[in-house]
């Protein structure tokens, strides 16, 4: 089957992979379509630290294939959005609805694919760029079969992430302010997070002017080419800024940004060893830097309730997969990816 590898060097599109049957507690998934997320370019450029040879992607829907004994919420035919939380479902962290915090489902990466008999590494316990994959079944949500799997496909990180950073770790209330510096794939879901939440001011950062109407229809109420504006709209600051780039210089003005008692949210992947500074007096009037780890998101609740969300016509979807790419242009997927040409890429199988 065709997949999309990255061996330490290069990734390239290979039509010789092999998935294992799924175990107890497992699903078999046929992918339909997988949304290419910077995580996935990150691996390959070295940003995201990786063990490889590793199949690709964790952003991903279609259509289940095959359950494993125990498994009884899905079965074969139904369609599901895949999350990249393998969690156990029974520590004291899962017990309390935070499956994001669980061990169990960090830096445990296994090998259920392999090719000319060798084993390769699951990225994010999911790897959506293959054919079919093997997931833990807490991962596999069911949707609506009217809900698009190309758009579907989008909800399993960028909409988890970006919508859940806003209603479950910030929880942006009512007529609040929001600034969201990066308005890609993670930063137009923040955005509309936002609008969601019903903040009043919502201001887009970004140093791309064609991305404006983007934000704009996103929920987007200013948009700036730079955070040098943001204090003409917001004189005394920003209620919560969500920094969703990934660089140490623009955290510090995430910090900067804050009104009295502000959040600074980080969203943004920089390096691992990258370090960051700010001005400690800063934070004195009840000022907060918070780390976000996949929207605070229980994705089995999440998802769900974000596909209702898009079919009331509340979450858009359609308007970020904004362009499809036969799996075998994955270079050429990749490319407008970085360029900021698309809001995000989507190969479909």
């Amino acid at each position: 089957m065709r997949g999309v590898v990255f061996d330490g060097e290069r990734a390239e599109v290979v039509d010789d992979l092999q998935v294992r049957e799924p175990g107890p507690g497992e699903v078999l998934v046929a992918i339909s379509a997988a949304g290419l997320c910077h995580s996935d370019l990150s691996v390959v450029d070295g940003t995201i630290p990786f063990p490889t040879p590793v199949v690709l992607g964790h952003e991903g829907a279609g259509v289940v294939e095959a359950v494993g004994a125990g498994v009884s919420h899905v079965a074969p035919g139904d369609h599901v959005a895949l999350s990249t939380l393998a969690n156990c479902g029974a520590c004291a962290e899962c017990d309390r609805g935070r499956p994001t915090m669980c061990r169990q489902a960090i830096g445990r990466p296994q090998r259920p694919f392999s090719r000319a008999g060798r084993q390769l590494f699951q990225f994010a316990a999911n790897s959506a760029f293959a054919e079919r994959t093997v997931v833990k079944a807490v991962q596999a949500v069911r949707i609506p079969d009217d809900v698009p799997l190309t758009s579907a496909a989008l909800i399993g990180c960028g909409v988890l992430t970006g919508v859940g950073a806003v209603l479950n770790r910030a929880r942006v209330g009512h007529g609040e302010s929001v600034v969201v510096i990066g308005t890609g794939g993670i930063g137009l879901n923040v955005l509309q997070g936002a609008r969601i939440a019903g903040a009043s001011r919502i201001v887009a950062v970004d140093a791309n002017p064609a991305k404006e109407a983007a934000a704009r229809r996103f929920g987007a109420t200013h948009f700036l080419p730079s955070a040098d504006g943001v204090r003409e709209v917001l004189p005394t600051g920003a209620d919560h800024v969500f920094e969703c780039v990934g660089r140490v210089e623009l955290i510090r003005t995430a910090v900067d940004l804050l009104d009295r008692h502000g959040q600074a949210v980080l969203l943004g992947v920089p390096p691992a060893t990258a370090e960051a500074s700010f001005l400690v007096s800063s934070l004195f009037l009840d000022k907060s830097i918070l780390g976000c780890r996949y929207g605070a998101s229980r994705p089995q609740r999440d998802v769900a309730l974000y596909a209702q969300m898009y079919r009331e016509g509340r979450l858009l979807l359609d308007e970020l997969a904004t362009q499809t790419y036969p799996v075998e242009d994955f270079e050429k997927a990749a490319a407008d990816a970085e360029a900021g040409r698309v809001a995000r890429a989507v190969l479909t199988f």
